[in-house]
């Protein structure tokens, strides 16, 4: 496979890196501490495993079942969602402010399902909304920005959607600058940035790729999130830097890799699945490469989504009576 000259592929090391919300805040599972687990290896690059983390479980009190917590700001604010998306069962919106014990719900207007997927430190939200709850949970998707109340839908303008449309805005930084991706008629992914301020829309894009999902960007411009690797046709994380230089991220020996997340110390986080089909969140730093942050009460089912500057992540995972709940982990 041909690369181009700015392209890296960073092998992980071998170092263990040491490194809150809407009715009232439900607490369905204590507070606690991730186990150390021995480091997988795959030739010479190595994960390491945290144990450095706190957990605590938060979920929406009107709906235990199903919870997704997606990102939080330097503030310490959250955006996620409720509900499963089966029919009769919407994904609805909301975001947990700094130091409060309230869920506030925040849903486009008539929409069917909602979903916030991130947000900036200046009170600006970005996600995507549905007009349809469908049993086979094949939906629109339609990306949209709130900026103080105000809701404004923000697709892409594809000549090509899929059908129906999918379009998403997963992330957003304090420039107003938003990221997300549509897929085309051919059912690939384009990731995009969307400036906020002016309307325009821009690519996201590498040389020989055909499917890419632009999920995070920090305010340096980085952006994080997944492609198909052309080399292999394998699920891999990327970030690139000042959308200039692209660095892949694969975790060694994992049949998948996602970055969700990104802070502005270039802290990548997401999930990666193992040969089992186990899913296990990560963190990546350009210095301490890879380490695996399970919470403890999903061992197995960990999905980080975001990262602040402060290192606090936020994610979900698979409880032992099938829920999903959402989760803040904090260094």
């Amino acid at each position: 496979m041909s690369v181009k000259r700015n392209t890296r592929r960073l092998a992980a090391t071998a170092v263990a890196s040491g490194m809150i919300a809407a009715g009232a805040l439900a607490l369905t599972v204590p507070a606690a501490s991730a186990s150390t687990v021995s480091a997988s290896t795959s030739g010479s690059s190595t994960i390491s495993h945290s144990s450095s983390y706190n957990f605590t479980t938060i979920d929406n009190p009107r709906d235990l079942t199903f919870n997704q917590l997606l990102g939080i700001n330097d503030l310490g604010e959250i955006a996620g969602y409720f509900g499963s998306g089966a029919a009769g069962h919407p994904n609805r919106g909301y975001v947990i402010p700094p130091f409060s014990h309230a869920f506030v719900n925040e849903n486009f207007p008539g929409s069917v399902q909602t979903q916030v997927t991130g947000l900036n430190n200046r009170g600006v939200t970005v996600g995507f909304w549905s007009s349809m709850n469908n049993a086979s949970q094949v939906n629109d998707n339609h990306g949209f920005v709130d900026v103080g109340g105000h809701f404004r839908t923000a697709d892409f303008p594809t000549g090509s959607p899929a059908v129906p449309p999918v379009d998403q805005l997963l992330g957003v930084n304090d420039s107003n600058v938003a990221v997300g991706f549509y897929t085309d008629a051919a059912g690939n992914n384009h990731g995009y940035e969307y400036d906020i301020n002016s309307g325009r829309f821009g690519t996201v894009t590498e040389a020989g790729v055909t499917s890419l999902t632009a999920a995070a960007i920090n305010n340096r411009g980085d952006v994080a999130g997944f492609y198909t690797n052309p080399g292999n046709g394998s699920t891999d994380a990327f970030v690139k830097f000042e959308n200039r230089t692209f660095i892949d991220l694969a975790v060694p020996g994992a049949a998948s890799t996602m970055a969700l997340g990104v802070n502005n110390y270039d802290e990548v986080v997401g999930v990666y699945s193992d040969a089992a089909g186990n899913m296990h969140g990560f963190t990546w730093t350009p210095r301490h490469g890879f380490t695996t942050v399970d919470n403890p009460h999903g061992l197995g089912t960990t999905t980080i989504n975001g990262v602040n500057d402060h290192g606090q992540l936020v994610g979900f995972y698979l409880d032992a009576n099938g829920n999903t709940d959402g989760f803040l982990a904090t260094p």
